[in-house]
């Protein structure tokens, strides 16, 4: 028995050094506290520095290497990595942000080719960003996720959505601390923010043409 345990022990060290380090949660970037108002609403407040400038490191052509958990909120401990790409403009003058991306290898999709579209809008109002993903596989906007990037050029944004008939917390990570090797994460949360998962993550490294 201790034999066994002892195996699973470096095997599982041997599996954790073959992971891209970005392609894991940081535990020095802790997901912020969520509120909520009387309504249950989330309570979402910009940063100081938020502005409609926040996503131009995202501009230009990108390749990108992803890491994404087979199932979601069920105790799963397999993922599957994949390669992708993405196109980044600025668009409506400069208040929004749009990129589409590309893989014939995203998990479930049996090798058929596989786009999304992300619409960024900044508010000039409240100075928040509302984050809208498009699958090619759905044809349906998603839910936004609202919110800023800090200081240190971390940015997390939040929203409301569904998995299996069940009411879910999203939550979307942008590391911009290399804008040129940004990396993205997504967590689900059951439980109101109380418990995350991390489910989804991306590094990009720029193309120069």
């Amino acid at each position: 028995m201790k034999r066994f345990a002892f195996i699973l022990f470096f095997a599982a060290i041997f599996s954790t050094l073959g992971q891209k380090p970005e392609l894991v949660p940081d535990p020095s970037i802790p997901i912020p506290k969520v509120e909520f108002d009387a309504k249950g609403d989330l309570k979402i407040t910009a940063s100081p520095g938020s502005s409609n400038n926040d996503f131009d490191f995202l501009v230009g052509k990108w390749k990108m290497h992803n890491r994404h958990l087979d199932k979601r909120l069920a105790d799963c401990r397999d993922w599957t990595e994949f390669d992708s790409s993405s196109v980044n403009t600025k668009i409506l003058t400069g208040a929004a942000d749009m990129d589409t991306y590309s893989t014939t290898d995203f998990p479930g999709m049996g090798g058929k080719p596989f786009e999304g579209l992300t619409l960024r809008l900044f508010d000039p109002k409240t100075r928040l960003w509302s984050l809208y993903w498009i699958a090619s596989n759905t044809g349906r906007i998603e839910p936004p996720v609202v919110g800023s990037f800090d200081q240190n050029g971390v940015g997390h944004f939040f929203g409301k959505d569904t998995l299996n008939g069940k009411p879910i917390l999203v939550v979307f990570r942008w590391d911009a601390r290399n804008k040129e090797r940004p990396i993205w994460g997504q967590a689900f949360s059951p439980d109101n923010g109380k418990t995350w998962e991390w489910n989804f993550f991306d590094v990009s490294e720029r193309i120069n043409d």
